[in-house]
């Protein structure tokens, strides 16, 4: 599988580690009342969809630099490859 890495073009998918779902970005309050249970829920239900899925890669074996690859997870065709944040001095 081909990643078309946005800054570097198509990398082969063994350079990077898959992380899981992108919304793990988006981490609870860990100061919200309601913490244990948000924490819960951020650690262990995961959806497991078929089909469209944005997931989070690591440039490991690059320039170490985190993706948001939108993926269809029936028949791995990547639709997007996004910088999970902007390179250093620029603004998205």
């Amino acid at each position: 599988m081909l990643i078309n890495h946005p800054l570097l073009g198509p990398r082969d998918a063994s350079e990077f580690v898959y992380l899981g779902d992108a919304s793990l970005m988006n981490r609870p309050d860990s100061k919200a009342e309601n913490a244990p249970e948000l924490f819960y829920e951020y650690l262990y239900l995961r959806d497991n969809p078929a089909g469209e899925h944005r997931e989070l890669w690591f440039h490991e074996q690059g320039d170490r630099s985190w993706l948001i690859v939108t993926r269809d997870t029936v028949s791995h065709e990547i639709t997007k490859v996004e910088l999970a944040r902007p390179p250093k001095g620029k603004k998205q």
